[in-house]
């Protein structure tokens, strides 16, 4: 078979693949624990029972260890298919090059889930590569890139000269950096990376340890040996949303219930809005009841929630909201509601998934936020930011907006984080995480509350967020 571009390059690493595929299965042996490591975080990147697409497939490891409902492997070697298909006949394999549109235009139906795993290093031209891959994604498509840092290519040619690594073909020299520009210029929106590998060998046991616990850390990072990238399809990006619910909880609100329906612009021509009371005891929900009466022309809904705590609130109302986009407004009214048409464009255009309002960039107004709090507030974004691996420069910002879509997907799979979060703000920000989402942080203007009191106990919910810290950690760093 010969691929449809005849560099000399590419004859020189089709010729390297086959003389190789016998042997490949004995190299990957040798790399045994690195491979390991390598699917472990995958496998937390890429669920299992999805549609996954790997281009460069090799023998199908990878990819089985994945475990989809239903996986593709393609790779322009036939001898490496051939080797593939005997040792997972479970799946489905194709000879086709990478490059070719062809071999690409051939490839049916989409895809939860698209693996490039070093194969990007093989590759004659990265932005027509990521250019034939649109047609292939939907909106919740993710393009999962996996490469080496080239800061180890003088460890990776001792190892090859050594015999513990199969040589390769020169590679490209690429950074985290690089592959999000090159996606960018093909119409691919970036929406994380992550470095990891200080150890590709188990060294009695310690090699886990360090890429468990050493390898993530701020510094450290930089030195790791593996890279991946995630990425989106633009194009695909922009559904048609047309109705949106604005979620309020409310404890001990009744002097901001009337106010919130009428300061809420009209935004979007069908709106729901929803308000969920918490057991209160100054009349919110009779208020509540008054206002649906006094405003016939709005699709308002009541109701209490079952438990307690703002999350329970949220997700109670969540689960019977009817709207395309899902929003959180406080009862308090520190964000003004007249801010929420900024969340609703951004999500529309499709420029984000999940988006988080941001209380800490404009000035706060005077009593808007006690000094323990603001310091409090700072110290969390900066560590969730490096443990998502998005920035977040306000984590406890009542309103967050997504697609309802996203959020039935989001509690399908809650409880890989467990159910201790009495706020809500950290089950959906660590679950648009997982879904790997393109996260936006909205600056808005945070006011004083002009009714009632805050219901957030400083050192108590303090105490429970670096649980939470540490929690994480464990679920997404340490993994």
């Amino acid at each position: 078979m010969t691929p449809f571009s005849s560099s000399a390059r590419k004859r020189e690493i089709l010729a390297h693949s086959e003389k190789f595929a016998a042997t490949r299965s004995e190299w990957r042996r040798k790399a045994s624990f690195f491979h390991r490591e390598d699917e472990t975080y995958l496998r937390f990147l890429i669920p299992k029972h999805a549609r996954v697409l790997e281009i460069g497939c090799g023998t199908g490891d990878t990819l089985a260890a994945l475990e989809p409902a239903f996986g593709l492997g393609v790779d322009f070697s036939p001898s490496l298919i051939e080797e593939a298909r005997k040792r997972h006949p479970d799946l489905t394999f194709k000879v086709g090059d990478a490059e070719d549109p062809k071999a690409i235009a051939e490839i049916s139906g989409k895809f939860d889930y698209i693996l490039v795993l070093d194969t990007i290093g093989s590759l004659e031209d990265i932005q027509k590569f990521f250019e034939q891959l649109h047609p292939l994604c939907t909106r919740e498509t993710r393009i999962v890139i996996g490469y080496f840092s080239h800061l180890w290519r003088p460890v990776l040619k001792l190892a090859e000269k050594t015999g513990r690594r199969m040589p390769l073909p020169e590679q490209n020299v690429l950074a985290p950096a690089d592959v999000a520009a090159l996606a960018e210029l093909a119409d691919f929106d970036f929406v994380k990376s992550e470095r990891r590998v200080l150890m590709p060998v188990s060294l009695f046991g310690l090699g886990k340890i360090i890429n468990r616990f050493i390898s993530v850390l701020p510094g450290f990072r930089f030195f790791a040996l593996r890279h991946y990238s995630v990425c989106r399809s633009v194009p695909a990006a922009n559904e048609d949303l047309k109705s949106v619910s604005v979620v309020i909880p409310a404890r001990n609100e009744r002097g901001n219930i009337e106010p919130a329906i009428q300061r809420i612009p009209a935004f979007c021509d069908d709106m729901e809005i929803i308000f969920i009371e918490g057991h209160s005891k100054d009349g919110t929900f009779e208020e509540m009841e008054r206002v649906k009466a006094a405003y016939p022309d709005k699709d308002i809904k009541t109701m209490v929630q079952p438990g307690k705590g703002k999350a329970d609130a949220v997700f109670t109302a969540y689960d019977v909201a009817r709207g395309d986009v899902l929003m959180i407004l406080d009862a308090d009214l520190t964000m003004p509601p007249e801010q929420l048409p900024k969340f609703w464009e951004a999500i529309k255009t499709g420029r984000g998934e999940f988006i988080n309002g941001s209380r800490l960039v404009y000035p706060l107004e005077d009593d808007a936020m006690r000094f323990l709090n603001l310091i409090a507030n700072k110290i969390f974004s900066y560590l969730f930011s490096w443990l998502l691996n998005q920035r977040y420069t306000d984590t406890l910002c009542g309103t967050k907006v997504m697609r309802r879509s996203d959020y039935y997907r989001l509690r399908d799979g809650k409880a890989y984080f467990g159910d201790f979060d009495p706020f809500g703000d950290f089950d959906l920000i660590f679950g648009a995480s997982k879904l790997n989402l393109k996260t936006i942080d909205l600056p808005i203007r945070y006011a004083a509350r002009s009714y009632g009191e805050t219901q957030i106990s400083r050192f108590r919910h303090g105490v429970m967020l670096l649980k939470m810290v540490v929690f994480a950690f464990f679920k997404i760093k340490a993994i």
